[in-house]
């Protein structure tokens, strides 16, 4: 499971990163409602002023927040894209990855996304230029350099890999949020009666077969399988 660890930083790190840390742990010990300026900055062991002095305001510091979450899914990726040789293997792992992410760090999944938390908090979209933006286009890069290896197998038709990515990205994250909400609950296993089935159509609808998708499909969910039993 992907997960954010959240302990109090040690009072030689700079500021700047004990406060960006206390804000991650706040996030995930507390919730969203909890992200206050005065919240964040007792437990980072530093005044409120800093807030303001190092991010401008709290929303500043949301987004540095959020290209932590960016980093944290596209270790999670570069993971599977190491382990699995197969183009098809690693978007599926990747997948399966980033729905870890996502259920082991549900408020900053809904923060990096933009969805309404509980705490009626919404982080702004990515600004160009901002820290979110900058973290999320490098972990969005991994995806697309494993779709354009997909595409160079000859497995697909039509497609670049840059439009794969773009498909894959929407699919899979709206899976993962329709499970979040509930959505799916009935389901015992949603990996195999769902993500696993609709991400097979995906590739048979892109030119791949249903052999090969299967394939690299069973391969990274033994890998997952794998993981999860350690």
């Amino acid at each position: 499971m992907v997960g954010m660890s959240t302990p109090r930083p040690p009072d030689d790190v700079p500021v700047r990163e004990r406060l960006i840390a206390a804000a991650v742990a706040v996030l995930a010990t507390d919730g969203p409602g909890e992200l206050k300026v005065r919240r964040v900055s007792e437990q980072a062991g530093s005044t409120t002023i800093s807030v303001y002095h190092h991010f401008g305001d709290m929303r500043g510091l949301l987004d540095e927040v959020v290209a932590r979450g960016y980093d944290t899914l596209k270790a999670a990726m570069l993971e599977a894209e190491n382990v699995h040789a197969d183009p098809g293997a690693q978007l599926f792992a990747m997948a399966l990855s980033a729905r870890d992410m996502a259920l082991a760090n549900p408020h900053l999944y809904d923060l990096m996304f933009g969805l309404s938390t509980r705490g009626g908090i919404r982080a702004a979209p990515p600004k160009e230029g901002g820290a979110a933006r900058r973290h999320f286009t490098e972990a969005y890069a991994v995806l697309v350099r494993s779709c354009g290896r997909l595409v160079d197998t000859g497995r697909t038709e039509g497609y670049t890999g840059t439009q794969i990515a773009a498909q894959l990205w929407s699919m899979v994250h709206g899976f993962i949020s329709l499970e979040a909400a509930g959505q799916y609950d009935d389901l015992t296993d949603t990996v195999a009666e769902l993500l696993a089935p609709m991400a097979i159509t995906h590739f048979i609808g892109m030119g791949d077969t249903r052999e090969r998708a299967t394939i690299s499909a069973s391969i990274a969910h033994h890998g997952w399988t794998e993981r999860a039993r350690m």
